[in-house]
């Protein structure tokens, strides 16, 4: 036990001294942080990526007569409720950042009957993990939008979107 302590003592400490591959922090307790810098640069762009796609799907809906808000709650799958979604700090701007939320955004339009009201989570790539798809279906479920709807890029025009309905994708496989 010692013995692989002391190994990783040593990796940490050669990666603190690698500052042309490594970026490291220190945490509260004063231990060394190190994360490649091609990881960092790939995080940033996937987060600029990511951003920029909930941006075009906003314009997307909005452009289509919904009006779109972002969502700042989340769901606590354990208490089975609604909770107000973590903010993040940014140390560098010194702000809190909203947008934590899921789904990204509640979007509604009155139709004769009163209001339709989506909850609309942004991929890419379609692809919900297992945690979002029990978020998803709580929300149906208990009736807080009358459907969750997945934004992704067009299979054929990335340019485009496709919506993808959850309870038609995945609740139908429950039943």
């Amino acid at each position: 036990m010692e013995q692989s302590r002391k190994e990783e003592i040593l990796e940490r400490i050669e990666k603190a001294g690698n500052e042309l591959e490594y970026k490291t922090s220190w945490d509260e307790k004063g231990i060394p942080v190190s994360k490649k810098k091609t990881e960092i640069i790939k995080g940033k762009k996937s987060k600029k990526s990511g951003l920029d796609f909930e941006a075009k799907v906003r314009a997307d809906l909005e452009e289509r007569g919904w009006i779109v808000c972002k969502w700042v709650n989340n769901i606590d799958l354990i208490q089975k409720k609604i909770i107000p979604a973590k903010r993040k700090f940014n140390p560098f701007s010194k702000v809190m950042a909203l947008g934590t939320g899921f789904p990204d955004f509640i979007c509604f339009q009155r139709n004769e009957k009163g209001y339709i009201i989506w909850g609309v989570e942004c991929k890419s790539n379609g692809q919900l993990d297992r945690e979002e798809k029990e978020k998803c279906a709580f929300l149906i479920e208990n009736n807080i939008f009358s459907e969750v709807v997945i934004a992704r890029k067009g299979k054929d025009d990335e340019k485009k979107m496709e919506y993808i309905f959850f309870r038609e994708k995945y609740l139908k496989e429950k039943s």
